[in-house]
């Protein structure tokens, strides 16, 4: 048991997810900064823009709220409310309106049945559950050698991984029909939009950064299992 205290070498194989992470963060901080400065000619908010896609496909009842908080931006299809935080609801720049357009795109994604959406909706719960409890379960079947709770924990794990997996085409798919909204009723000319795509990709590089980690993380947990199987 108190080998279990020596260095864990595989800590190493999630290492470059973590890097890649902290980049991605740094990333979308800083092109966020860097674009709030750039205002569109139009002097249209953030959460005007919303609201004119919002419109254009037949969503006048979804509401638009403010919210505190930095980039706290999200909807919720339970209330059917978009929430914009307070650098993003009022402010002019093309990476408010980037974003604002963006949670927009996943309202017209929800009213659409778009399938990676649902997917998504449907493994919330067990991720949830499983981003909680995996990792706990699994390291406590490690140490008393009770395969059953590491089995759990790998399965639990994979569940926070498949979640991470349908993400990606789900804000992929609302950046490009954000931007698609954008230029088609412009609300932004060309070269604003070409700002409002560098904040909405920088941002996707979040979730590609988390998709990496989880799935590094899981291979841990898998190398940790068969060392430990290995040794009985």
């Amino acid at each position: 048991m108190f080998g279990l205290f020596r260095f864990d070498w595989t800590i190493l194989i999630i290492l470059p997810g973590l890097f890649i992470s902290i980049w991605a963060q740094i990333k979308v901080s800083t092109t966020y900064n860097k674009y709030s400065k750039v205002f569109t000619k139009r002097g249209i908010t953030g959460a005007e823009a919303a609201r004119a896609i919002l419109d254009a496909n037949g969503l006048s009842y979804v509401k638009i709220e403010r919210v505190r908080g930095h980039l706290t931006d999200h909807y919720d299809p339970r209330k059917n409310v978009i929430r914009l935080s307070d650098s993003v609801y009022g402010s002019t720049s093309t990476a408010a309106v980037g974003v604002a357009a963006h949670e927009a795109g996943h309202a017209v994604q929800y009213s659409q049945d778009y399938f990676p959406i649902k997917i998504r909706g449907a493994v919330i719960p067990v991720s949830r559950f499983g981003s909680m409890l995996s990792i706990p379960l699994f390291f406590i079947g490690l140490i008393f050698y009770y395969e059953g709770l590491m089995l759990l924990g790998i399965i639990l794990y994979g569940a926070v991984a498949f979640f991470q997996l349908v993400t990606l085409p789900v804000e992929f798919n609302a950046s490009s029909r954000a931007l698609r909204a954008l230029d088609g009723s412009g609300i932004l000319a060309k070269d604003e939009l070409s700002s409002a795509k560098k904040v909405l990709s920088a941002a996707a590089m979040t979730y590609v950064a988390a998709l990496l980690t989880s799935l590094l993380t899981l291979l841990r947990l898998l190398v940790l299992a068969g060392s430990r199987g290995n040794r009985r």
